[in-house]
């Protein structure tokens, strides 16, 4: 057999010696040392959990295993939908990797008002803050961390959106820097007003509140996101030939790369920091 038979394509990356490509060794690389940062967080908060101090709040009296469990949900969905949007970038279907990436976007935001509704509700409800327990240090600390990741890999998750839509010849087209600018802006706006208007909607509905007091009080936020939407789907309209296909497929394999640990890391924190206190 001869030597080309048996070359392997990995997507058009180089390769190094141990036969996986450049940038997935590197993210793989940088996961295996973010794995033992979470290690440490997790620890220390197992570790606080079997010696509480005397005063230290009952965790199930403040955790609302309802809202992480449709959190968790919705997290694991959105993994679905990064391993979609990989393969469709393999087969070269650009149209559908967008779509698989967009509702990624979507779930990871959706995760992400969960947390801010949670953090929220602890502090002003349940009184329970970063400083003024062991359990409030761990558990901000430790989720904080996690919803950091989230946040940076929707931030990715849309630079990418974006690059997709990248001309072939930028060279022709010298308007699509500040064009890309915009779309990245729109999409973060949509990110951020659904978001506030999701969370503006729970405490409205919690405080016995009609939906018509909400869109009147938050009518703002339902301006913002529809034009925020719009001026997307205006930015995502063809405009010739792009500089993105199946040769960056490994571009979108290491990004789903690091979606997936975000994930796997969650189910770690639900099981260890939620679920034990139930159990």
């Amino acid at each position: 057999m001869s030597s080309s038979a048996a070359t392997i394509d990995h997507h058009h990356d180089h390769t190094t010696t141990t036969g996986i490509p450049n940038k997935k060794l590197i993210m793989w690389a940088f996961l295996a040392s973010d794995c033992m940062f979470f290690g440490c967080l997790i620890s220390t908060h197992l570790i606080y959990r079997l010696y509480p101090p005397p005063d230290a709040p009952s965790a199930r009296d403040i955790f609302s295993i309802e809202l992480t469990s449709f959190s968790t949900f919705i997290l694991l969905m959105s993994s679905l939908m990064m391993a979609l949007a990989v393969n469709a970038i393999q087969k070269n279907n650009l149209k559908s990797m967008r779509w698989s990436l967009l509702t990624t976007v979507f779930f990871g935001a959706i995760f992400l008002g969960c947390q801010v509704y949670e953090f929220e509700h602890f502090v002003h409800a349940k009184n329970l803050t970063i400083t003024n327990s062991i359990l409030g240090t761990t558990f901000y600390t430790l989720t904080g961390t996690h919803g950091t990741h989230v946040a940076i890999g929707v931030f990715w998750l849309i630079l990418m959106y974006v690059r997709s839509f990248q001309p072939a010849n930028t060279d022709a087209d010298r308007g699509w820097f500040w064009r890309g600018l915009l779309h990245i802006a729109a999409i973060i706006g949509m990110v951020m007003f659904s978001m506030f208007a999701v969370i503006d909607l729970t405490h409205t509905l919690q405080a016995g509140k009609g939906v018509a007091v909400f869109v009147s009080q938050d009518f703002g936020h339902l301006i913002g996101f529809a034009v925020c939407t719009a001026l997307s789907l205006f930015l995502s309209r063809s405009r010739g030939p792009v500089a993105f296909n199946e040769v960056n497929a490994i571009d979108v394999e290491s990004m789903g790369l690091y979606w997936h640990f975000v994930d796997i890391v969650w189910i770690v924190i639900f099981t260890a920091v939620y679920l034990l206190e139930y159990l």
